[in-house]
């Protein structure tokens, strides 16, 4: 990854979705060469000089204060998400490659343990690509076709690379959109993961829409929310989830889903645990 190259997009592009009108300042002359405010207007209201802001946008975060990126993100209405993608980007700037942390290549027998334990709940571990690193039983029978694609289990690949992506996930737009935005998230957090890096080019070449999204700089944190799946087995499910850092393994995720008791998803997915459950000659004849 280009920090420098990514720094300067990333602010342009928040400077181009605000409006004088947005920022509260007046909208002096009726042609505006540029979308959005002007680099002066920014730093008119970061309160920093024009040539200090110039050189922030061009790339060079590296040695900022906090003061400064959070007079910044202030003056370009950054949200949590956005706030902590400056900080990142800032932060990475002032390091060499090679100097970031480091994933965890495996899970601890403890963590699957407690994957293992939660058996009314489909929960799996991720790393900082997105790639599922461990599951339990519902949590690989609720994400079947991701396990079907050949390679590991990567969410992100198979969101932008298998066409059933779009059946599995019914809100897939939105499901896309987040999925993009949490790799640009991890990108910040990360830029020297060649790991990160290669699954980044590979969607880039192989998915118009990734691309798409990906020149967006849009960023979020995963860390809960509801989505709608579509599922071979069960059919439609509405499940919500949660998303805990695993604190002693850098990097890595639980990411938790549970249907609301009562409701026909926690029917749905009653039957799922049912499936996966059962022996695998069964599973065989169920998806057939």
């Amino acid at each position: 990854m280009d920090v420098r190259k990514d720094a300067a997009e990333f602010l342009r592009s928040r400077r181009s979705r605000l409006s004088p009108e947005d920022a509260g300042l007046p909208a002096w002359g009726g042609n505006r060469r540029v979308k959005g405010l002007r680099r002066e207007e920014v730093a008119l209201l970061a309160g920093v000089s024009v040539e200090y802001y110039v050189r922030l946008e061009r790339g060079n975060l590296g040695g900022a204060s906090q003061s400064v990126l959070d007079a910044v993100a202030n003056a370009l209405q950054l949200d949590e998400a956005e706030r902590a993608h400056l900080h990142d980007l800032a932060r990475t700037s002032s390091t060499r490659a090679g100097s970031g942390r480091q994933t965890r290549p495996t899970v601890r027998p403890p963590v699957q343990w407690l994957l293992d334990s939660m058996t009314d709940t489909a929960a799996y571990v991720r790393n900082a690509r997105i790639d599922i690193l461990a599951t339990n039983t519902l949590g690989k029978a609720l994400y079947a076709p991701v396990f079907e694609m050949p390679g590991k289990p990567n969410v992100a690949r198979f969101v932008f690379l298998d066409p059933r992506s779009q059946e599995f996930f019914v809100e897939w737009p939105k499901v896309a959109g987040e999925a993009a935005a949490l790799l640009r998230t991890l990108a910040g957090e990360n830029p020297y993961d060649q790991g990160l890096t290669e699954l980044v080019g590979e969607l880039s070449t192989r998915s118009e829409t990734f691309r798409t999204l990906w020149a967006a700089h849009d960023v979020r944190q995963h860390r809960t929310g509801v989505k709608r799946f579509h599922h071979p087995i069960v059919g439609d499910m509405t499940l919500s989830y949660e998303s805990m850092g695993i604190t002693a393994d850098a990097g890595l995720r639980l990411n938790a889903y549970i249907a609301e008791p009562g409701s026909p998803s926690a029917e749905a997915f009653s039957l799922l645990a049912s499936w996966a459950g059962a022996p695998a000659a069964d599973l065989i004849w169920a998806k057939d």
